[in-house]
This record gives C-alpha cells, structure tokens and sequence, in this order.
C-alpha cells in the first residue's frame, strides 16, 4: 500500500527544493526499455509510490552546429529553424510545409494541488512553460534543396492549434477548443479570411491534455479528431470526461459529430495505413503506476472500439486507483497494436509511403517519441521506425533519429510532429530545438 501524502511529508518535499526533491522521489525502471516495445510489450505488477516518479530532462537547445543523429545510411538538416515551439507539421499537395508553433492555452483548472504543483514543475523543466505562439508558419523550399528559404505567417491569433488538414480548398484547423475551416487556394501563403467554425471541441479550464490532432477521411468527407483526457485515470471524475479519451468523427459540412472510439488516454498523431485501409493512432498511456508501466503504442483504431482507458490498461488489465470499476467495460476493452515504451510519450505519427530513405523504412509507421518524465531511466526522445507487413506491424522498431539527449541528460531537442515532404524525406517538428528536421537518405 503507498504511504498517503502527509503534511508533513509536503513540507520535506518543499523544503528540499522544487525539481531537485522530485528528481529524488519515485522508484526506477526494472525492466530494459525494449521490454515495452511490440504487440506482447512485458507487463510487471503495478508500483505505485506515495510522490510519483519524476525525472526529467532540463531542456538546454541545441548548441552552434549541433543536430540529431540519423540511422546509418541517411543524413539530417535543418529544414527551418529559430521557430517557436514547433508541434506540428502539414505537407500540402504543393509542397509547401506548413508549422504550427503551438503551445499549452491557460489552463487555471489543471495547475491546482499538490499533482498540478508537480506538473507545473515538469513542463517548466522540460521546455514547455513558454505562451503559445498561437500561429501556424508556411515554410518554402524553392529551390529543392531540402533547406526552406522562404517563410510567411500563414494564420495567427489562433488558440493552440495543433492538426492541420486540406480538403479540395477547404483548410481545418484543430484548436485546443473548435475544428475551424478557412478558404484556401493554392499556392497562398497567407490566410486573412475569418475561421468558419465546424465544431466545438472540448476545451475549458480544465484542458488537461489540450493537443487536438486531425485527418481527413481519404474521400473527405469526414474528418477525425483526436480529443485526449482531463486527468492520468480520471481523479476530477468522469463528468469532466465527457467526449474526452476519444476519437471524434466530424462531419464537415453538417457541423455534427459522434464517438468513432473511446477508451483511448491521451491520443495524437494518425495515420491511414495503406494496406489494410485502416486509420491508426498513436497514444500516450497513463502515468504513476511504475517506470515499467504503462507502455504508449500505436494502434489500428476500430469504429466503436473501446481501448480500456481509464478502467484497464493494455486490454483487460485493471487499474485498481479508478473508483467505481467497470467490469463491462474492461471486457470489451481491446488490446493495442504495438507498445512503443513506457512513458515514451508517442506522439507524431506517419505512415511510411511516399519516403525516398532506404529499403528498410518502405513500409510501416515512423513514431515521434517526445520523451519520459515518469521514468527512472529516462525514456523516448527519438524518432523510431515501426516496419509493416501486409498491413500489420512486423519485428522490432529501428531508431530514425536519436541524439536528442546529450550525455549528461539534458534535452537538446524533444521530437513531436512527423510528416513525409512532397520530395520524399522525413521531416520532424523539435518543439525544444525550435527547429523542423529533415532526413534524408544520403548522397
């Protein structure tokens, strides 16, 4: 049983000081990371500690001349860089590359208590106390150099957009709070015309997972949208839950929605997978039951699939801290694709076609792995290469692009967004390094 949280035993954690006390709590890993990792990832007894494990990278940039380091056989560039907290990024059909500088919208709600002192803390630390810049940047390599030479604005004053997606001319936004459509025309630089707002989605003071991701159904027709939690195993209770641990299917042109799957914490990047047809997502899985657990993965998504969260985890595993339980619902729970790690924190995600890199990464998902602050080693930060057969994940992950981490711990960079540019190479959106990478195979 994990010992409650005293007075007294705050008071210690506040004198010792903020980060440096927190970096001391918790437990540490008892398995390799790879353990989390396939369609079978290790899954040990749950380790809950009365302060939960944090370990955190310090984000420091990267210094002069510095940049990750690709697998063997390709190189990497800055495609763009002095951007601001890049998050994500949108290749549209001509090439141009399109950036949302992106940050958490206040959130007065979420920073109460003893947890949200803690989180407070970790995003600070971890690069991601700044205001958002709130706008979305087009980047312009003209002459295919992989380097973009031009930049304009092409929407502001936005609130926290995340997804981006085109259909015929038609451009949505997903904002932390609202699916949003303005009139595009190729080649346009910049947006001037008012946002149509599609749909609500929610938002509030609480917003505690506020990244909304977005795509578009291959006939464009709908669209889905990713909607995370309000809580790690719904503590605020379900009401605030409403709509939440979801994917939403929108219809565009009604303005109406429903829940096309549930049960999914904290969701972000999607992918159509060629094959099969079928829409894929990568998630982030729940905190503070042990380095070890839970690990995040990427998964087909079905219509009407519940995938456990807040109940269980990885199927029909119980999550003894969420009162009342759900047995009904814990039956029906489906077990995810692919682990990608314990608190690797699984958040871009792109399907391999269209890449120009070498042989091995033709077919299957590259994954952006933010990085771990529940961990104890540390945990992700670097871009991994799922490989695919005939539709389905097949054999071990490759690493893509690492470096990210120097040698004393500290963040050069945190990967988050992924997208394969019109010429073929891998770019990554490095919401730390203020930079968007490009790899490439090399020459």
């Amino acid at each position: 049983m994990p010992m409650p949280i005293t007075f007294s035993l705050l008071r210690v954690v506040l004198l010792a000081g903020a980060t440096a006390a927190l970096a001391a709590c918790g437990e540490t890993a008892k398995l390799p990371s790879e353990a989390g990792f396939g369609p079978t990832p290790q899954l040990p007894p749950p380790n809950q500690t009365a302060i939960p494990t944090v370990k955190i990278a310090p984000a420091i940039g990267w210094a002069a001349g510095q940049r990750p380091v690709p697998a063997a056989g390709m190189a990497v560039t800055a495609f763009a860089d002095k951007l601001d907290h890049p998050r994500w990024v949108y290749v549209l059909p001509n090439g141009d590359v399109l950036v949302a500088e992106s940050n958490a919208p206040p959130k007065p709600d979420d920073g109460k208590g003893f947890r949200g002192w803690i989180m407070k803390k970790v995003m600070k630390r971890a690069g991601a106390g700044t205001p958002s810049a709130n706008r979305i940047t087009l980047l312009r390599d003209t002459n295919g150099d992989g380097v973009a030479d031009q930049r304009s604005v092409f929407l502001k004053d936005l609130n926290s957009p995340f997804g981006m997606a085109l259909v015929g001319n038609d451009f949505y936004v997903a904002a932390t709070d609202a699916v949003l459509r303005f009139p595009y025309q190729p080649g346009q630089t910049r947006i001037t015309a008012a946002p149509q707002k599609v749909v609500d989605l929610p938002g509030g003071p609480l917003n505690h997972h506020w990244t909304k991701s977005l795509i578009a159904s291959r006939d464009g027709s709908k669209l889905y949208v990713t909607v995370g939690s309000n809580s790690n195993v719904g503590e605020h209770g379900m009401d605030k839950e409403v709509g939440r641990a979801a994917i939403w299917e929108v219809d565009p042109q009604a303005g109406t929605h429903r829940i096309f799957a549930s049960g999914l914490r904290n969701p972000n990047g999607m992918a159509w997978e060629p094959v099969t047809g079928m829409l894929w997502t990568a998630v982030n899985e729940r905190d503070e039951i042990g380095s070890d657990l839970v690990p995040d993965y990427i998964t087909s998504v079905r219509d009407g699939g519940f995938y456990g969260w807040p109940y269980s985890y990885y199927g029909q595993h119980v999550d003894a801290r969420v009162k009342p339980p759900a047995p009904d619902l814990v039956a029906r729970a489906i077990v995810p694709d692919y682990a990608v790690g314990a608190h690797t924190a699984s958040l871009g995600l792109a399907a391999a076609g269209g890449n120009n890199l070498p042989a091995r990464f033709s077919e299957g998902m590259f994954v952006g792995l933010h990085g771990s602050w529940n961990r104890r080693p540390l945990a992700g930060y670097k871009v991994i290469f799922v490989p695919f057969s005939k539709g389905r994940p097949n054999g071990a992950p490759f690493d893509v692009l690492t470096g990210f981490l120097d040698e004393d711990g500290n963040a050069r960079g945190r990967p988050v967004g992924v997208a394969i540019d019109k010429q073929g190479g891998l770019l990554v959106a490095d919401d730390v390094g203020n930079t968007v990478w490009r790899v490439s195979g090399a020459k």
